[in-house]
């Protein structure tokens, strides 16, 4: 099952004219909840947006690479709480791995943007203008945007012979498998 999954999925660059049903979208929440974190500790938090106007202004949230937000039926905004753990970064994009996952297990399609170090415009971050337009508490930093929907578009999947497998070694760098 998980295979088929790690096989299959693809970020999805248009996204169909669909609502997502609120029991899909409360799983993916739910998945989100779930993922696993550094002790334990859960420094994410998420904002779940539908209101069509946000997920516009959401799109203009960097130069280039969030427009597609605008035509996601969701956007889910990983925001993380360094106070809580100095592995907010990465327990954020564990999340955000295990939120694209979900969605794809129930027939949707995802593509991520990434915001940390983004200049939304000289005098603001794209962090900053996430934060403002979504009011979050300022204990809170945006790390991603994981914009959610009916695919568009059918994405071929890697064939197995795209993958990289010179960059894997085993037991030492640059050592290939036994």
């Amino acid at each position: 099952m998980f295979r088929e999954l790690m096989e299959k999925r693809r970020s999805i660059k248009v996204f169909a004219d669909r609502p997502v049903e609120e029991g899909k979208i409360d799983a993916i929440v739910e998945a989100a909840l779930r993922s696993p974190s550094g002790r334990a500790l859960r420094p994410w938090s998420f904002v779940v947006v539908t209101d069509r106007s946000l997920l516009e202004k959401l799109s203009l949230a960097k130069p280039t690479g969030a427009e597609f937000v605008k035509n996601a039926a969701v956007a889910v905004v990983v925001c993380g709480d360094p106070s809580i753990s100095r592995l907010c970064t990465e327990d954020c994009a564990i999340a955000a791995v295990t939120t694209q996952y979900a969605a794809h297990s129930l027939g949707l399609g995802s593509r991520w943007a990434q915001l940390r170090e983004n200049q939304f415009n000289d005098a603001k971050t794209s962090t900053q203008y996430v934060a403002d337009l979504l009011g979050l508490p300022e204990v809170l930093t945006v790390q991603c945007i994981i914009a959610i929907g009916y695919p568009g578009e059918e994405m071929i999947p890697y064939r197995k012979e795209e993958l990289l497998y010179d960059k894997v070694s085993y037991n030492h760098y640059g050592q290939k498998k036994p």
